[in-house]
Protein backbone atom coordinates (compact mmCIF):
# COMPACT_ATOMS: atom_id res chain seq x y z
CA UNK A 1 0.00 0.00 0.00
CA UNK A 2 3.03 2.44 0.84
CA UNK A 3 4.05 2.00 -2.97
CA UNK A 4 0.49 1.80 -4.63
CA UNK A 5 1.11 5.23 -5.17
CA UNK A 6 4.04 5.02 -7.51
CA UNK A 7 2.28 2.73 -10.59
CA UNK A 8 -0.31 5.54 -10.35
CA UNK A 9 1.65 8.05 -10.60
CA UNK A 10 3.29 7.07 -13.76
CA UNK A 11 0.21 6.07 -15.00
CA UNK A 12 -1.14 9.54 -14.58
CA UNK A 13 2.10 10.82 -16.45
CA UNK A 14 1.55 8.21 -19.48
CA UNK A 15 -2.25 9.26 -19.90
CA UNK A 16 -0.90 12.93 -19.70
CA UNK A 17 1.62 12.53 -22.41
CA UNK A 18 -0.73 10.88 -24.90
CA UNK A 19 -2.67 13.84 -24.66
CA UNK A 20 -2.59 16.58 -27.37
CA UNK A 21 -0.80 20.00 -26.76
CA UNK A 22 -4.65 21.40 -26.66
CA UNK A 23 -5.66 18.90 -24.32
CA UNK A 24 -2.56 20.29 -22.05
CA UNK A 25 -3.11 23.06 -22.00
CA UNK A 26 -6.72 23.11 -21.59
CA UNK A 27 -6.18 21.03 -18.45
CA UNK A 28 -3.57 23.69 -17.23
CA UNK A 29 -6.62 26.24 -17.12
CA UNK A 30 -8.42 24.11 -15.56
CA UNK A 31 -6.01 23.19 -12.81
CA UNK A 32 -5.20 26.97 -12.56
CA UNK A 33 -8.91 27.68 -11.45
CA UNK A 34 -8.69 24.76 -8.92
CA UNK A 35 -5.58 26.11 -7.40
CA UNK A 36 -7.58 29.73 -7.06
CA UNK A 37 -10.61 28.51 -6.00
CA UNK A 38 -8.80 26.10 -3.22
CA UNK A 39 -6.88 28.66 -1.96
CA UNK A 40 -9.84 30.91 -2.13
CA UNK A 41 -11.60 28.73 0.50
CA UNK A 42 -8.65 28.14 2.63
CA UNK A 43 -7.31 31.62 3.27
CA UNK A 44 -9.56 33.59 5.16
CA UNK A 45 -10.32 37.34 3.22
CA UNK A 46 -7.81 40.23 4.45
CA UNK A 47 -5.49 37.64 5.55
CA UNK A 48 -1.42 38.35 5.02
CA UNK A 49 -1.57 35.20 2.93
CA UNK A 50 -4.56 35.81 0.61
CA UNK A 51 -3.41 39.24 -0.10
CA UNK A 52 -0.38 38.17 -1.02
CA UNK A 53 -1.69 35.00 -2.96
CA UNK A 54 -4.44 36.07 -4.33
CA UNK A 55 -5.28 40.09 -3.60
CA UNK A 56 -8.12 38.40 -1.93
CA UNK A 57 -8.72 41.74 0.06
CA UNK A 58 -11.62 44.38 0.93
CA UNK A 59 -9.64 47.08 -0.07
CA UNK A 60 -8.32 45.80 -3.27
CA UNK A 61 -8.43 47.84 -6.58
CA UNK A 62 -9.48 44.66 -8.83
CA UNK A 63 -12.83 42.72 -8.22
CA UNK A 64 -12.32 39.35 -6.73
CA UNK A 65 -11.67 37.05 -8.17
CA UNK A 66 -10.34 39.34 -11.07
CA UNK A 67 -6.93 40.53 -9.66
CA UNK A 68 -3.51 41.03 -11.00
CA UNK A 69 -2.22 37.58 -9.13
CA UNK A 70 -5.02 35.71 -10.61
CA UNK A 71 -3.98 36.39 -14.26
CA UNK A 72 -0.72 36.04 -13.70
CA UNK A 73 -1.42 32.46 -12.41
CA UNK A 74 -3.45 32.25 -15.90
CA UNK A 75 -0.50 32.77 -17.56
CA UNK A 76 1.95 30.06 -15.12
CA UNK A 77 -0.35 28.05 -15.03
CA UNK A 78 -0.43 28.28 -19.22
CA UNK A 79 3.29 27.77 -19.55
CA UNK A 80 3.41 24.73 -17.19
CA UNK A 81 1.27 22.96 -19.86
CA UNK A 82 3.44 23.90 -22.45
CA UNK A 83 6.64 23.04 -20.56
CA UNK A 84 4.96 19.81 -19.88
CA UNK A 85 4.58 19.22 -23.52
CA UNK A 86 7.88 20.18 -24.74
CA UNK A 87 9.11 17.61 -21.91
CA UNK A 88 6.89 14.79 -23.33
CA UNK A 89 8.41 15.80 -26.70
CA UNK A 90 12.06 15.35 -25.15
CA UNK A 91 11.44 11.97 -23.47
CA UNK A 92 9.82 10.60 -26.70
CA UNK A 93 13.30 12.11 -28.92
CA UNK A 94 15.53 10.25 -26.19
CA UNK A 95 13.53 7.12 -26.67
CA UNK A 96 14.42 7.08 -30.53
CA UNK A 97 18.04 6.45 -29.06
CA UNK A 98 17.04 3.20 -27.88
CA UNK A 99 15.54 2.11 -30.99
CA UNK A 100 18.66 0.37 -32.58
CA UNK A 101 17.93 1.71 -35.95
CA UNK A 102 21.19 1.05 -36.67
CA UNK A 103 24.03 -1.31 -36.11
CA UNK A 104 26.56 -0.33 -33.34
CA UNK A 105 29.31 -2.78 -33.39
CA UNK A 106 32.45 -0.67 -34.04
CA UNK A 107 33.45 -3.69 -36.65
CA UNK A 108 30.58 -3.31 -39.21
CA UNK A 109 30.52 -1.72 -41.98
CA UNK A 110 27.44 -0.24 -43.99
CA UNK A 111 27.06 -1.62 -47.58
CA UNK A 112 24.81 0.91 -49.76
CA UNK A 113 22.71 -2.31 -50.21
CA UNK A 114 21.50 -2.37 -46.81
CA UNK A 115 20.64 1.37 -46.64
CA UNK A 116 17.25 0.76 -48.51
CA UNK A 117 15.75 -1.65 -45.23
CA UNK A 118 17.04 0.59 -42.73
CA UNK A 119 15.40 3.94 -44.33
CA UNK A 120 12.36 1.35 -44.09
CA UNK A 121 12.15 1.27 -40.77
CA UNK A 122 12.49 4.68 -39.96
CA UNK A 123 10.40 6.22 -42.74
CA UNK A 124 7.25 6.32 -40.39
CA UNK A 125 8.78 7.22 -36.93
CA UNK A 126 8.60 10.97 -37.67
CA UNK A 127 6.46 13.61 -39.19
CA UNK A 128 7.18 17.80 -39.60
CA UNK A 129 7.76 18.37 -35.63
CA UNK A 130 8.47 15.05 -34.06
CA UNK A 131 11.33 12.13 -34.68
CA UNK A 132 14.80 13.80 -34.47
CA UNK A 133 17.00 10.95 -35.20
CA UNK A 134 14.59 8.86 -37.68
CA UNK A 135 14.67 12.10 -39.81
CA UNK A 136 18.38 12.27 -39.74
CA UNK A 137 18.95 8.59 -40.60
CA UNK A 138 16.00 9.12 -43.41
CA UNK A 139 17.65 11.90 -44.98
CA UNK A 140 21.25 10.66 -44.71
CA UNK A 141 20.66 7.55 -46.47
CA UNK A 142 18.52 9.24 -49.08
CA UNK A 143 21.15 11.48 -49.49
CA UNK A 144 24.24 9.01 -49.69
CA UNK A 145 21.51 7.12 -52.14
CA UNK A 146 21.16 9.64 -54.96
CA UNK A 147 25.39 11.15 -54.63
CA UNK A 148 27.00 7.73 -53.17
CA UNK A 149 29.09 11.10 -51.72
CA UNK A 150 29.99 10.97 -47.89
CA UNK A 151 30.94 14.50 -47.68
CA UNK A 152 27.73 15.49 -49.13
CA UNK A 153 25.78 13.33 -46.72
CA UNK A 154 27.72 14.79 -43.77
CA UNK A 155 26.61 18.39 -45.35
CA UNK A 156 23.01 17.01 -45.57
CA UNK A 157 23.23 15.72 -41.90
CA UNK A 158 24.81 19.10 -40.64
CA UNK A 159 21.79 21.04 -42.13
CA UNK A 160 19.34 18.91 -41.14
CA UNK A 161 20.41 19.43 -37.50
CA UNK A 162 20.62 23.41 -37.50
CA UNK A 163 17.28 23.32 -39.13
CA UNK A 164 15.85 20.99 -36.29
CA UNK A 165 17.59 23.46 -33.82
CA UNK A 166 16.04 26.09 -35.25
CA UNK A 167 12.65 24.24 -34.94
CA UNK A 168 13.29 23.47 -31.59
CA UNK A 169 14.34 27.25 -30.77
CA UNK A 170 11.30 28.68 -31.91
CA UNK A 171 8.89 26.32 -30.00
CA UNK A 172 9.88 27.90 -27.20
CA UNK A 173 9.02 31.29 -28.46
CA UNK A 174 5.82 30.84 -26.29
CA UNK A 175 6.88 30.66 -23.66
CA UNK A 176 9.53 32.48 -23.21
CA UNK A 177 7.37 35.72 -24.13
CA UNK A 178 5.35 34.17 -20.78
CA UNK A 179 8.19 34.58 -18.91
CA UNK A 180 8.37 38.47 -19.91
CA UNK A 181 4.72 38.89 -19.60
CA UNK A 182 4.49 37.48 -16.04
CA UNK A 183 6.86 40.53 -14.30
CA UNK A 184 5.26 43.08 -16.55
CA UNK A 185 2.00 41.81 -15.61
CA UNK A 186 3.24 42.50 -11.73
CA UNK A 187 5.02 45.70 -12.29
CA UNK A 188 1.86 47.09 -14.13
CA UNK A 189 0.20 45.72 -10.43
CA UNK A 190 2.74 47.82 -8.88
CA UNK A 191 2.18 51.02 -10.50
CA UNK A 192 -1.56 50.89 -10.37
CA UNK A 193 -1.36 50.13 -6.25
CA UNK A 194 1.07 53.10 -5.71
CA UNK A 195 -1.19 55.21 -7.79
CA UNK A 196 -4.30 54.93 -5.87
CA UNK A 197 -2.31 54.78 -2.83
CA UNK A 198 -1.16 58.32 -3.52
CA UNK A 199 -4.65 59.40 -4.83
CA UNK A 200 -5.87 58.91 -1.92
CA UNK A 201 -3.73 60.59 0.92
CA UNK A 202 -5.61 63.70 2.08
CA UNK A 203 -4.15 65.12 4.97
CA UNK A 204 -7.68 65.83 6.00
CA UNK A 205 -8.83 62.39 5.87
CA UNK A 206 -6.95 59.79 5.69
CA UNK A 207 -7.91 56.36 5.15
CA UNK A 208 -5.27 54.08 6.53
CA UNK A 209 -6.75 50.77 5.53
CA UNK A 210 -7.17 51.53 1.67
CA UNK A 211 -3.95 53.26 1.80
CA UNK A 212 -2.21 50.38 2.91
CA UNK A 213 -4.41 47.99 0.60
CA UNK A 214 -2.66 49.89 -2.32
CA UNK A 215 0.54 49.80 -1.45
CA UNK A 216 -0.41 45.87 -0.54
CA UNK A 217 -0.83 45.58 -4.21
CA UNK A 218 1.77 47.48 -5.28
CA UNK A 219 4.52 44.96 -3.17
CA UNK A 220 2.66 42.03 -3.68
CA UNK A 221 1.96 41.74 -7.31
CA UNK A 222 5.91 42.33 -7.61
CA UNK A 223 7.13 39.29 -5.25
CA UNK A 224 4.51 36.78 -6.66
CA UNK A 225 5.48 37.96 -10.19
CA UNK A 226 9.36 37.18 -9.28
CA UNK A 227 8.46 34.14 -7.74
CA UNK A 228 6.61 32.77 -10.37
CA UNK A 229 8.35 33.67 -13.28
CA UNK A 230 11.99 32.59 -11.75
CA UNK A 231 10.19 29.54 -11.24
CA UNK A 232 9.24 29.08 -15.37
CA UNK A 233 12.94 30.59 -16.39
CA UNK A 234 14.20 27.69 -14.44
CA UNK A 235 11.80 24.76 -15.31
CA UNK A 236 12.21 26.88 -19.04
CA UNK A 237 16.22 25.58 -18.79
CA UNK A 238 15.73 22.22 -17.52
CA UNK A 239 13.47 21.17 -20.64
CA UNK A 240 14.78 23.16 -23.65
CA UNK A 241 18.25 21.75 -21.99
CA UNK A 242 16.59 18.22 -22.46
CA UNK A 243 15.17 18.67 -25.79
CA UNK A 244 18.48 20.01 -27.00
CA UNK A 245 20.35 17.49 -25.95
CA UNK A 246 18.17 14.62 -27.44
CA UNK A 247 18.76 16.68 -30.76
CA UNK A 248 22.69 16.57 -29.90
CA UNK A 249 22.54 13.09 -28.84
CA UNK A 250 20.67 11.90 -31.92
CA UNK A 251 23.21 13.76 -34.84
CA UNK A 252 26.17 12.35 -32.98
CA UNK A 253 24.20 8.42 -33.09
CA UNK A 254 24.04 9.37 -36.58
CA UNK A 255 27.53 10.71 -37.27
CA UNK A 256 29.37 7.45 -35.27
CA UNK A 257 26.82 4.75 -36.63
CA UNK A 258 25.86 5.84 -40.12
CA UNK A 259 27.80 8.38 -41.73
CA UNK A 260 31.20 6.63 -40.11
CA UNK A 261 30.02 3.04 -41.45
CA UNK A 262 29.26 4.16 -44.70
CA UNK A 263 31.11 2.30 -47.67
CA UNK A 264 30.38 3.96 -51.10
CA UNK A 265 32.54 1.08 -53.23
CA UNK A 266 34.22 4.01 -55.22
CA UNK A 267 37.64 3.67 -53.67
CA UNK A 268 38.60 0.63 -56.07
Amino acid sequence: MTQGWKPRVLGLVAYLASLSRSSVLGLALALCCLWVAVFTLLLSKDSEAAKLLLDYSSYSIFPYPFTIQNLMYLFFFFCLGDLFVRWVVAQRELGYLQQAYLPEDDEVVLQPAELGSIRERVIDHYDAENGFLPRLIDQSILQFQTSRSVDQTVSVLNSTLELIMHRVDLRYSAIRYVVWVIPTIGFIGTVVGISRSLILIDPGKMDLPAITGGLAIAFYTTIMALVLSAVLVFLLHVVQKSEEMALNQAGDYCLKNLINRLYSGSAG
